[in-house]
């Protein structure tokens, strides 16, 4: 938490300071002149400079057999892609490098994942502009990851996979249908699969730099509204396109099935953002979200107040079917 402390003295001086003129200086290849922000304030510095979170490119990868450090109940985010082999990428390296840029069949695919969001979403870098690669700007918006293109240095919001600073605002990127299990469930599904092996930087992989902050009453650099309903705003959400459901009635209730959809929780998988060890944390289960074909599709199990944030006009499915 002391380092939660110090992200916070950074924010109380980086307030004032907050404006395209002052990033400008940090930032002299985007374009400031193209923007979807109409609040500066709304984006923060994080603490740690451009590229202060080192994200990975190209990462190197075991067979699931020769994989000895993780856990059992130990998070990873999945993508299965038709035709390549299932790849698991463990939360203990994305919670110290938020973005993996891999190449997956024919797919070039940003792995992503915002601790203080609890947002893990992964996309197809490919675009009408180009194939991109993603870095990590230090910038948070809503308390959210801005992530940024090395090849024309525009931003974008990682909660909803779209540029909001530079050349390519409002672009979208496609997001792609992956989720978090636990590392046992992959392994025991996928016995010949791949692993992400351990990147060659030195940190404490496996430890929770954010030990506590899933049971914090306020998330850390959100100054906005809480979510309504009573819905505590670090409460985990599965998110839908525009609609939530609450990881509390989900679990309460095994599966649901409603707006053609069909989500189903068990349990099995530890909290990133609990213990100080990630394989130490509380359960708190894994989800899948599957369309009336059985197909996978694309969610994201977030923090309600992001949710809120992002999605103002979101639907909130309820007990009662929303």
């Amino acid at each position: 938490m002391r380092r939660l402390v110090l992200f916070a003295f950074l924010f109380v001086a980086g307030t004032a300071l907050a404006s395209p003129d002052r990033w400008e200086l940090e930032w002299p290849q985007t374009n400031f002149s193209r923007s979807a922000v109409t609040d500066w304030s709304e984006i923060q510095s994080g603490g740690p400079p451009k590229d202060g979170i080192p994200a990975i490119s190209d990462p190197k990868f075991l067979r699931v057999s020769d994989e000895t450090r993780l856990g059992k109940r130990e998070p990873v985010i999945t993508l299965e892609v038709d035709g390549a082999e299932p790849r698991a990428y463990p939360i203990r390296y994305l919670i110290w490098h938020e973005i993996v840029n891999d190449r997956v069949g024919e797919i070039p695919v940003a792995v992503t994942y915002c601790p203080l969001c609890n947002s893990g979403m992964s996309f197809d870098r490919r675009t009408a502009a180009g194939t991109l690669t993603f870095g990590v700007s230090g910038k948070l918006r809503h308390s959210d990851m801005v992530m940024y293109d090395r090849e024309t240095e525009s931003w974008w919001q990682q909660a909803i996979g779209r540029a909001i600073v530079g050349d390519l605002t409002g672009t979208e990127l496609k997001t792609l249908p992956t989720w978090m299990e636990s590392w046992e469930e992959f392994s025991s599904r996928n016995p010949d699969g791949l692993v992400m092996n351990e990147p060659t930087y030195n940190r404490d992989y496996g430890r929770n730099p954010y030990r506590g902050y899933d049971t914090l009453s306020r998330p850390f650099l959100y100054s906005g509204e809480n979510p309504p309903h009573g819905i505590s705003p670090l409460a985990r959400i599965v998110r839908v396109g525009d609609r939530a459901w609450t990881l509390e009635r989900l679990s309460a209730e095994g599966e649901i099935s409603e707006a053609g959809i069909t989500l189903s929780w068990r349990a099995g998988q530890a909290s990133a953002l609990d213990t100080g060890r990630i394989a130490k944390g509380r359960d708190v289960g894994s989800v899948r979200v599957r369309n009336a074909s059985g197909q996978n599709i694309a969610h994201d199990v977030m923090f309600a107040f992001a949710f809120h944030a992002f999605w103002p006009e979101g639907r909130w499915m309820l007990a009662d079917g929303g």
